[in-house]
C-alpha cells in the first residue's frame, strides 16, 4: 500500500514538473511585450499620437497663449497685472531642453528596425518616415530657441562603468542643426506620400517644416551678420555664416513652392464676406483646404479645451467668471492698412488735432480696412455670435462752461448715463476692472463661435494651426525677394491681400518692410510675432524698453458716445487713442534674449556644454 502511494506522489510529482515548463512560458496577461508593440500597427500609431501630442509649443490653445499678451499684439486683461509689467524678457523665457521626446523617437526607430518583423516593408517605411519627421520637427523647435543643441540619432545607453563621458555630447553647430532637419525633410517627404490628414504629417507637412526652418536660418545667416557686433560662438554653436543665406533662401523658396503648385492646397476663399472668410480660413475645420498641419481637438472623445473660456468677449460669455485674457492692442490694429494701400493709423483727430473726428457709427472708423482686421480683432461696431459685442468706453459731455468735453465713464459695465443712452459698455472697455477688455478690443480668430463652448462644462473643439498655405505665400514672397525674385515675392503678396479685400495687383512694388507688415497682420495671433523679429535681429529695436518708443508700449482705443444736445454732433462717436491703462512697463528685450539660456543643471551634468551668449 505504501508502495502504490509512492507510486502515485511520484506520477503527480512528474506531471508537475512535465507541466512547469509550459506554465513558465506562458505570456503574462499584463504586460505588453515590445516584440507585440512594434508588430502591431495600431500600437505603434498610439505611440505616434502621443509623441504628437508631446510636440514642443511656443503658444498654442492649450499651451502658454498667455504668451499672446507679452508682446505687441495683445496685452493681459484678465487678473493679474504681473503680466503686463515685463522689465525684461528673462533669459530663460523660451529655453527648450526637451531630449526624453527625442529619446523616446530614437528608441522607436531602432524598435522598429530590430523588432518589427510582421509589419509590411511599406509600413516600416511609413512609421519610420513619420518618426524621423517629429524628430526633425523637435529639433527644429530647440535650434530657433536655443541655437545649436547635441544632435542625438541613437539611444544613449550608460554601462555603469562610472564613466558618463559617452553619453555627454557637446552641441552642434546651429547651422548643422538647420542642415540635418533639411536633409531628414527631404529623406521622408516622398516616403510620407500625399496624405490627406491635416492633423498627421504627410509629404507637404515636410515641405512646410522646411519651408518656415530653412527661412529662419537664412535670415539668421543674412541679419545677424549685419549687427554691428554678430552674436556667435568660437565653435559655431551659435551664427551662422552669411555666406549660407542664399543656400537656405533657396531652399525655402523651393519647399514652398512645391507646396503652392502642388494643387494639394489653396487660400480658403468660400465665404463673400471677406472679413468672415479670413476668420474661417483659421477656424474652419471642414473643406478648408489651406490647413496644412493642425493639432486638433474632438468631442467625440472629450478632448477640449478653455481658451475659448478665458478669451471670449465679456458680454457674450456663458456661464464662466472668467473672460477677456488676450485682448488686441491698438498697435496691432492699426497696421492693418486700408483698402487704398495708405497707412492703417485710425483717424480719430482732424487734421490739425483740434478738433475730433465725428462717426455716425462706431464701427465707422475702421471702414474700409483690410478685411483681416475682421477676422482677427473683434472691435466697436462688430457682432460675435450674432450678438453685439457693446465697447464703449463712457460719454462725452459738453460742457459750456469750459467750452470744452468732459469725460464721464463707470466701473458698472452696461451702465446708463442721466440721457437715458448708453454709459460704459457691457464689455468695456474699462481702466481698472479685470475680466473686461483695457484695450478696447476683443480676440477674435481662434475664438469658437459654437454655441456652449464658452461654458467649464463643454469647452472647444477649435483647433491650433500650426501650418497654413498663407503663411506659405509670405515664406516664398520673402525668399523670393532675398533672391532677387521681386517679380514673384510681388505675384505672392498681391494673391494674399486680394484675399482681404485689396484690389488685384495693389503693390506694385514690395519691401522686407512691406512684407514684415503682411506678416504681422496675416500672422497675428498664430505663434510668429516673436520668432519674426528674432530672426531679422530686430527684436532689441522694436521692443528697445523705453517708454517713448511707441512699438514697446502698449496702446488702447476708448470709444465714447457725444452728449451735446441741439449740436449736430450729438449722438456721434468720438475715440481717444492712450497707453493701456493697466499696462505696466515697456516692453525690453535684450541682445542676451536672442538666444536663451542653457539651464544650469545641464552644464553640470555635461561640461562640454557651452553657454550661449550674454548668459
Amino acid at each position: 500500500m505504501k508502495k502504490l502511494s509512492l507510486k502515485i506522489c511520484v506520477a503527480a510529482s512528474m506531471l508537475v514538473f512535465a507541466g512547469c515548463n509550459d506554465w513558465l512560458e506562458r505570456k503574462p496577461q499584463n504586460i505588453i511585450l515590445e516584440e507585440q508593440v512594434w508588430n502591431d500597427p495600431k500600437m505603434i500609431t498610439g505611440l505616434l499620437a502621443n509623441y504628437y501630442d508631446r510636440l514642443p509649443a511656443h503658444t498654442s490653445l492649450t499651451t502658454g497663449w498667455a504668451e499672446f499678451a507679452a508682446y505687441d499684439e495683445a496685452m493681459w486683461s484678465n487678473n493679474d497685472d504681473g503680466r503686463n509689467n515685463i522689465i525684461n524678457y528673462p533669459f530663460e523665457r523660451w529655453r527648450l531642453w526637451d531630449y526624453g521626446l527625442i529619446r523616446d523617437i530614437n528608441l522607436a526607430l531602432e524598435s522598429i528596425d530590430k523588432h518589427a518583423v510582421k509589419l509590411s516593408d511599406a509600413q516600416k517605411a511609413q512609421f519610420n518616415a513619420e518618426l524621423r519627421f517629429l524628430r526633425a520637427y523637435v529639433y527644429f523647435e530647440h535650434v530657433k530657441r536655443m541655437g545649436g543643441v547635441p544632435l542625438i540619432t541613437k539611444q544613449l545607453i550608460y554601462d555603469f562603468s562610472g564613466d558618463p563621458s559617452s553619453l555627454q555630447n557637446p552641441r552642434n553647430k546651429e547651422e548643422e542643426v538647420y542642415d540635418f532637419i533639411a536633409s531628414e525633410l527631404d529623406a521622408v517627404k516622398d516616403v510620407l506620400g500625399n496624405g490627406t490628414s491635416n492633423t498627421r504629417a504627410n509629404k507637404f507637412t515636410a515641405l512646410a517644416v522646411k519651408s518656415r526652418a530653412m527661412l529662419y536660418a537664412a535670415s539668421i545667416a543674412k541679419y545677424n551678420n549685419q549687427l554691428a557686433s554678430p552674436i556667435s560662438t568660437p565653435g559655431g554653436e551659435v551664427g551662422i555664416s552669411a555666406a549660407r543665406a542664399k543656400d537656405y533662401y533657396t531652399q525655402s523658396l523651393a519647399a514652398s513652392q512645391e507646396i503652392i503648385n502642388s494643387g494639394s492646397y489653396e487660400l480658403y476663399k468660400t465665404n463673400p464676406d471677406k472679413g468672415v472668410n479670413f476668420y474661417e480660413a483659421v477656424t474652419k475645420k471642414s473643406a478648408n483646404r489651406e490647413v496644412i498641419w493642425a493639432q486638433d481637438f474632438l468631442v467625440s472623445k472629450d478632448k477640449r479645451h478653455g481658451f475659448t473660456y478665458d478669451n471670449i468677449a465679456r458680454n457674450v460669455r456663458e456661464d464662466n467668471l472668467s473672460s477677456s485674457s488676450i485682448t488686441p492692442s491698438l498697435n496691432l490694429v492699426e497696421d492693418y492698412e486700408y483698402l487704398d494701400g495708405t497707412s492703417g493709423e485710425l483717424k480719430n483727430r482732424n487734421a490739425g488735432n483740434s478738433d475730433y473726428v465725428y462717426y455716425d457709427k462706431l464701427q465707422d472708423i475702421f471702414a474700409n480696412k483690410d478685411a483681416r482686421l475682421y477676422g482677427t480683432v473683434i472691435y466697436p461696431g462688430t457682432s460675435f455670435r450674432a450678438t453685439e459685442v457693446q465697447i464703449q468706453a463712457g460719454v462725452k459731455v459738453w460742457d459750456n462752461a469750459t467750452n470744452a468735453f468732459k469725460t464721464v465713464e463707470s466701473n458698472v459695465l452696461g451702465s446708463t448715463y442721466e440721457d437715458g443712452g448708453l454709459l460704459t459698455g457691457s464689455s468695456g472697455p474699462q481702466r481698472s476692472q479685470t475680466e473686461v477688455s483695457n484695450t478696447g478690443f476683443y480676440l477674435r480668430k481662434y475664438v469658437d463661435q459654437t454655441a456652449m463652448s464658452s461654458t467649464r462644462g463643454i469647452r472647444s473643439d477649435m483647433w491650433w494651426v500650426r501650418f497654413r498655405l498663407g503663411e506659405i505665400y509670405l515664406n516664398a514672397a520673402e525668399a523670393a525677394l532675398e533672391l532677387g525674385q521681386a517679380a514673384d515675392a510681388l505675384k505672392y503678396t498681391n494673391t494674399l491681400r486680394e484675399r482681404a479685400g485689396f484690389p488685384a495687383n495693389s503693390l506694385k512694388s514690395v519691401t522686407l518692410a512691406k512684407l514684415q507688415n503682411e506678416r504681422r497682420v496675416e500672422l497675428a495671433f498664430e505663434d510668429h510675432r516673436v520668432w519674426d523679429l528674432m530672426r531679422w535681429r530686430i527684436a532689441h529695436e522694436v521692443w528697445n524698453g523705453n517708454a517713448s518708443n511707441p512699438d514697446a508700449v502698449i496702446y488702447a482705443l476708448y470709444p465714447y458716445r457725444v452728449v451735446r444736445p441741439g449740436h449736430a454732433t450729438h449722438g456721434k462717436y468720438v475715440f481717444d487713442k492712450l497707453v493701456a491703462p493697466r499696462f505696466r512697463a515697456p516692453r525690453f528685450f535684450q541682445m542676451g534674449n536672442y538666444y536663451s539660456s542653457i539651464d544650469q543643471a545641464v552644464i553640470d551634468n555635461n561640461p562640454k556644454i557651452i553657454r550661449n551668449p550674454f548668459h
